[in-house]
């Protein structure tokens, strides 16, 4: 395929050109409580060109080979229309040339697993929670996404790397007479279909909790002292602070891009944010991203300071900062954008039980469930949580929404744990889907948290 995508290339007129092909597989199975309603496999494949010319930098998507020529000329003809409209050319960093096959070592490789012993694995998965009386609904889905991937640049870059991604996942509904309640249960990785194999633990403690929640209090709106879980400040670390670590979302905003200077004293002093997606078997793992540049561990907050950012070619270049490897598509349907990796809090020293401690009298608040960022405000639902008493657990709280402001909220985590937990299946929507997107996090320990509730 890499000479193929060469001979195309070559035709190229423009001061720089890049193509990208992919073969996509898909796999899905879902249930609906005991009903089998999707399965199946696809297959699809096409290409991307990009084009800089005269400053201009657009791209092109096709699925025939036979278009190719049409789609570089169409992708030349509209970089030349950009340039002369944009006030400042477009100029894309120095990188690397990198020549490079790299193939994954997984553990039990999914593609060898017939969709059989898949669709039974996710019935014995499911058939856990449905075995409780008080389970009304389940909703389980089984998804695996291969993409081979091919990358050719006119700078000389020649790439071919695969992603597969596996997962399965979904929601458990309990109901005690008009009171319905819903727990989220997922498991997957990119290193293989181990990855699903025995986790009837997981499905066991998540199908108790939906039931606990029949009985748990409605949490009293206030202003608490909080724990988070891994996974709730995990999606803090991702939503609220994350997204204004990608260059192309603070390019834009004055303001935020005035906040977010290299150097400036954000966060806590207890307070480090990592993306590192060089990580062997992890959900975020990859070599290269979708410009053909290797990518870097980047830390972003060191001791509540802005240490680092997210970038593509042309953002390093506009910046003026270090390029990173973290720009990434969806598919072969979508030129590249910036995207986060494996994003996490670092780990300190203490313990869950010392922060509890620490804690006294608050609320102990678990996993996510929804949210929205709008500027530097964000709202998150959790799952579930318990309220803390003189440092004890005690009594199960649900119907929980927390809200707060990033800067402030940076200043007051307090107290970090030393148990970091990076999440199994992901997702992001910026622009496009992302299922590799991972983020995690040890427990951390946040003052002034504000709650809606009754």
């Amino acid at each position: 395929m890499l000479p193929k995508l060469k001979q195309i290339l070559h035709k190229a007129d423009a001061d720089y050109a890049d193509i990208r092909y992919e073969i996509k597989k898909d796999t899905f199975i879902t249930l609906d409580g005991k009903e089998l309603s999707n399965i199946g496999s696809t297959t699809t494949d096409g290409y991307v060109i990009r084009v800089l010319k005269n400053g201009g930098f657009t791209s092109v998507s096709f699925t025939k080979e036979e278009d190719a020529e049409k789609a570089l000329k169409t992708a030349q003809e509209n970089a030349i229309l950009i340039g002369n409209i944009i006030k400042k050319p477009v100029q894309l960093a120095e990188v690397p040339i990198i020549k490079d096959t790299f193939i994954p070592t997984l553990k039990e490789d999914p593609r060898n697993i017939s969709i059989e012993e898949k669709l039974e694995l996710l019935r014995h998965y499911n058939d856990i929670p449905l075995a409780h009386e008080k389970i009304a609904m389940t909703n389980m889905r089984y998804f695996e996404m291969i993409r081979e991937k091919y990358f050719i640049s006119s700078e000389g870059a020649e790439i071919h790397e695969d992603l597969i991604t596996t997962g399965i996942g979904g929601s458990i509904i309990s109901k005690d007479g008009n009171l319905t309640q819903n727990v989220r249960v997922g498991a997957g990785g990119s290193d293989g279909f181990y990855t699903v194999r025995d986790i009837d633990d997981k499905f066991e403690q998540r199908t108790q909790i939906a039931i606990d929640l029949l009985k748990a209090e409605q949490v009293k709106a206030g202003v608490y002292n909080c724990i988070l879980n891994q996974g709730l400040a995990g999606v803090f670390a991702h939503e609220a602070f994350g997204h204004f670590s990608e260059a192309d979302i603070v390019e834009s905003l004055p303001a935020m891009r005035k906040k977010m200077q290299i150097g400036n004293k954000l966060g806590n002093d207890v307070l480090s944010i990592i993306d590192n997606a060089t990580m062997p078997n992890q959900l975020g793992f990859y070599k290269y991203d979708d410009e053909g540049v290797a990518i870097r561990e980047v830390k972003l907050l060191i001791n509540g300071v802005l240490a680092g950012r997210l970038h593509s070619r042309r953002t390093a270049n506009e910046f003026g900062e270090p390029i990173s490897g973290h720009c990434v598509a969806e598919d072969y349907r979508f030129a590249p954008i910036i995207r986060m990796g494996t994003i996490y809090i670092e780990p300190r020293e203490k313990t869950l039980e010392q922060l509890i401690t620490e804690l006294g009298d608050g609320l102990y608040i678990l996993d996510p469930k929804g949210g929205q960022t709008s500027g530097e405000n964000f709202t998150f639902g959790a799952q579930y949580g318990y309220v803390v008493k003189n440092g004890k657990k005690d009594r199960m709280i649900r119907d929980i929404n927390i809200s707060g402001n990033l800067y402030q909220t940076l200043q007051d985590i307090t107290a970090v744990a030393n148990d970091l937990k990076l999440s199994k299946t992901g997702g992001c929507g910026k622009g496009q889907t992302n299922i590799r997107s991972c983020h995690g996090a040890p427990h951390i320990l946040v003052k002034n948290v504000v709650l809606g509730g009754i």
